[in-house]
């Protein structure tokens, strides 16, 4: 049956009390709780669980907190690193750390959440970039090992030189270079050396000419 006039009416009466109330009961309906006080919660008419709540019961916290402050990490450590050379990533790890931190506790404050520690414990590159770093590195060696060793010889042709200019003032000090000489390669093999002596040391072992 349908329903009779009289329904209608207190239908029509209840939504309008309803709309106009409506504001006003809001302000009633809304209980906002101190730092200092606890509150217990019905929701349907039923006590939800965990008892008596303090400030914060509503539920505003982003629900994926750890996975968005993990993000917000590797984000926050690949912006820092790409500023940086490999170098200074070995060397500022403490630098990089406290950077880090000061940047998460700005940026999850705002959702309750606390970074409490960073660390950089190690640094892997990818297998591509150690060997091309360690081509770069073996090259470098090879042309310092090549600078070292011109260095060497320059400095040794200066020494032959210096030394060559000071045996050419007495020849005497030729003489005896030349016998230490064959003195040391006498030492390392056992062989016979024949070796031209000057004209003027062998003329006193000669006999004189009579005339």
């Amino acid at each position: 049956s349908s329903p009779g006039i009289c329904d209608v009416v207190l239908t029509v009466i209840s939504v309008i009390v309803i709309v106009l109330t409506f504001p006003l009961s809001v302000w009633f309906c809304l209980k906002i709780v101190q730092e200092y006080e606890r509150a217990v919660i019905f929701r349907l008419g039923r006590l939800l669980q965990g008892g008596a709540k303090g400030p914060g019961m509503i539920p505003r916290l982003d629900p994926n907190a750890n996975g968005s402050t993990r993000l917000l990490a590797q984000t926050t450590l690949r912006n820092i690193l790409g500023t940086k050379n490999l170098t200074e990533i070995l060397s500022q790890r403490d630098e990089i750390s406290q950077t880090m931190q000061s940047t998460l506790d700005e940026a999850t404050d705002p959702w309750g959440v606390k970074v409490e520690r960073i660390e950089v414990k190690d640094v892997r590159l990818p297998q591509q970039m150690q060997r091309a770093m360690a081509a770069e590195a073996e090259a470098s060696r090879d042309a310092r090992a090549k600078i070292i060793a011109a260095e060497g010889e320059m400095n040794a042709s200066r020494s032959l030189k210096d030394a060559s200019d000071i045996l050419s003032e007495s020849p005497q000090a030729i003489q005896l270079r030349y016998l230490q000489t064959l003195t040391t390669i006498s030492a390392e093999k056992n062989s016979t050396i024949i070796f031209p002596l000057p004209i003027d040391m062998l003329s006193h072992f000669l006999p004189e000419r009579k005339a």
